[in-house]
């Protein structure tokens, strides 16, 4: 037995600039689990409340006053009775009152320290029992950013570049290559301009949706050339950013439901799109359900904000057929174990499932662990920034032949 001696938080900030919560955890043994929560830009609804109305202070302050108490003296190794605690304390059903920022820092402590305690690698302690550890994800990697993540650009969010069967190693390398042509493209399309690049490292540009579809798709069959390796395009539409009313509004066209499904079909056949995020609406299961049928044995079509890593909404899906696939972020829920329940049942009912970063992260590998844990089918994040090169390598470390270091 080995029980939490110290529980501690502070404010840290995220590659975004802004407050989040860090959490340490102090074993008996000396062992510690240090871990800041990211948070997301492009929030779906059903998300738990990342932060108290009052903030980081607030979340400090409970924190202190109530959740440290209650952890020490718990046993590290006893991660759902840590996570039902987060529960208890909280009291609602979306950490209204602690923050799921400080619920998710605290239950990867948790599991970090554990790992430590045990000298185990942290994707040992959070492995699904038909897990081998031998099955490694394709790297979803963001190349060129809209929406949320760059102002003035493109209607749809992110532009992926995706490498379904390629090794761990291979898939950082293409979709490094592809990043690198597309800002190539981008000079020559703007030369002179002073191109940048968003929240999560993909270029920014003033391109519409469709040209950036097609400098994608351009990018990646240059990559694949001058490699030798497969690596398809792929979208985050974020389509619930610019829905309202029903209706899709890009800068040339307004689309209802059946348009968009169509639209969408149709760029998938186009450019042979192989990752499709978020293509409808978070609260139209039904066009979901028609564009899986239509596309769904071409592609993955991934629910995020559909979803929020939420066992409920994926329940329904399930049972719509809305989508094949299913986005898993921890602070969308909140805690570990919440987060595996839905990677169990997305597996029981034949659903991928993809890890994914949040647009403000920090440079810590422990998603990487995650995803490997769970036989995710791939790892989403954005290829250039510490804050994603640190889950690149780590995930590159985790493939390596010898990887028994505890992390």
């Amino acid at each position: 037995m080995t029980a939490i001696r110290a529980a501690a938080a502070r404010r840290v900030y995220d590659s975004r600039g802004r407050e989040t919560i860090e959490v340490e955890i102090s074993t008996e043994g000396g062992h510690r689990g240090v871990v800041a929560a990211p948070s997301g830009a492009s929030t779906g609804t059903h998300e738990v409340h990342a932060l108290p109305p009052g903030g980081v202070t607030e979340a400090l302050a409970t924190f202190a006053q109530r959740l440290a108490p209650a952890l020490v003296g718990r046993e590290i190794r006893d991660q759902a009775g840590v996570d039902a605690l987060l529960r208890e304390v909280d009291a609602t059903q979306t950490f209204a009152r602690i923050g799921g920022n400080t619920a998710t820092a605290v239950s990867v402590a948790v599991a970090r320290a554990q790992a430590a305690a045990t000298g185990r690698a942290l994707w040992e302690v959070l492995r699904r029992p038909e897990v081998d550890g031998r099955t490694f994800p394709a790297i979803v990697g963001n190349c060129l950013n809209g929406g949320r993540h760059a102002i003035g650009g493109p209607e749809f969010q992110e532009f992926i570049a995706f490498a379904p069967e390629a090794r761990p190693e291979d898939s950082v390398r293409v979709a490094l290559r592809v990043h690198t042509a597309v800002g190539e493209a981008l000079r020559a399309r703007f030369p002179g301009a002073a191109l940048g690049r968003g929240d999560e490292g993909g270029w920014v540009a003033p391109v519409g949706s469709l040209e950036g579809v097609e400098l994608l798709a351009r990018a990646c069959a240059t990559a694949s050339d001058a490699l030798g390796l497969e690596v398809r395009p792929g979208l985050d539409l974020a389509a619930s950013e610019f829905c309202s009313e029903g209706r899709y509004r890009y800068r040339d066209r307004t689309l209802d439901p059946e348009g968009q499904v169509a639209f969408v079909a149709e760029l998938v056949d186009r450019f042979g799109l192989a990752y499709l995020e978020d293509p409808i609406d978070q609260e139209d299961f039904t066009s979901f359900a028609s564009l899986t049928r239509a596309v769904g044995s071409k592609c993955l079509v991934v629910g995020d904000d559909l979803y929020t890593t939420s066992v409920a909404r994926l329940e329904r899906g399930v049972v719509e057929r809305a989508t094949n696939a299913v986005l898993i972020k921890v602070n969308q829920v909140g805690t570990v174990t919440d987060t595996l329940a839905t990677v169990d049942y997305a597996r029981a009912h034949g659903q991928a499932t993809v890890t994914s970063h949040r647009s403000g992260d920090l440079p810590d590998g422990w998603l990487a662990h995650l995803a490997v844990a769970t036989g995710a089918r791939g790892l989403k994040c954005g290829l250039l920034g510490g804050e994603r090169v640190a889950k690149l390598n780590e995930l590159l470390r985790l493939g390596a032949p010898h990887r028994s270091d505890p992390r």
